[in-house]
């Protein structure tokens, strides 16, 4: 009789590789409950909830937290509609440099990060554009329309096109056929691209040092934290706020995409 379970090498080498993969992000929680303040010392002499407290309190976590969130927010705003419109006309038309236009569009993510930020200062002082929240919503848009594009082209070609055919000689225009036809059938993968948009501009480091100017950034005030120490525990407060942050909207965007095989549209 055939076995469907692994072979035990097998299944330990996996379990190995998750615990290499995860036992790190576990210490950062452990630390930030540590009453030491100085070294990452193993075991914690002692846990306490202080540090909660200080970080609450601490202006400049909040001022790095408020910039996140509006840099993330306004990027994947202008990834939605730059990616949707792209992957639309990608998946729904053949024009001439068809397959040019998706490989200048996911170029952004594929390259190095440095070499993005080295090519977006590059631009920004060419065209006399002072660093500021402005510049870093440009550079992390370059790399969050690659995330919703890549989610809405594939929605796009599972779209069977005798529903938009249908609903033309119904008589609807292109905008009624997009509200009621195209935006319901694309709408799980527009949320979950936003979602993994938004993720990736909050925790991103390589792009925004190279665009942010004198601001920074949640991650990027991780970084310095981690140059000039002031509150060890505080930084790792923090970073379990980013994992939670990062962590949710990627859980709920595969929740939203794993069973999407269907064509949408047929046996309709």
């Amino acid at each position: 009789m055939r076995s469907d379970r692994a072979p035990l090498g097998l299944r330990i080498a996996a379990f190995a590789g998750l615990a290499f993969l995860h036992l790190p992000i576990l210490l950062i929680f452990v630390y930030a409950f540590t009453t030491e303040d100085k070294s990452y010392q193993w075991p914690p002499p002692g846990y306490t909830l202080q540090w909660f407290g200080v970080t609450w309190n601490r202006p400049d976590v909040w001022a790095a937290l408020s910039l996140s969130l509006k840099v993330a927010a306004v990027s994947t705003c202008i990834a939605l509609i730059l990616g949707t419109l792209a992957a639309a006309a990608v998946s729904r038309a053949r024009f001439w440099g068809r397959e040019t236009v998706t490989l200048l569009v996911i170029l952004p993510i594929a390259l190095p990060g440095i070499i993005t930020g080295i090519a977006l200062r590059s631009a920004f002082n060419l065209a006399d554009i002072p660093f500021s929240t402005l510049t870093i919503v440009l550079g992390h848009a370059t790399f969050c329309i690659v995330v919703v594009y890549n989610n809405s082209v594939a929605r796009f070609r599972r779209l069977s096109g005798s529903m938009l055919e249908a609903s033309a000689d119904l008589g609807a225009n292109g905008f009624q056929t997009f509200r009621h036809i195209v935006l319901p059938n694309i709408a799980t993968a527009l949320l979950a691209g936003g979602m993994l948009a938004f993720a990736l501009s909050f925790d991103e480091v390589i792009v925004t040092t190279f665009t942010a100017g004198q601001q920074q950034t949640l991650p990027i005030w991780m970084l310095e934290e981690l140059v000039r120490p002031r509150q060890r525990p505080v930084t790792n407060v923090v970073a379990m706020v980013v994992v939670l942050v990062t962590f949710l909207p990627i859980l709920a965007a595969y929740h939203l995409t794993r069973g999407g095989t269907e064509t949408a549209g047929s046996g309709k």
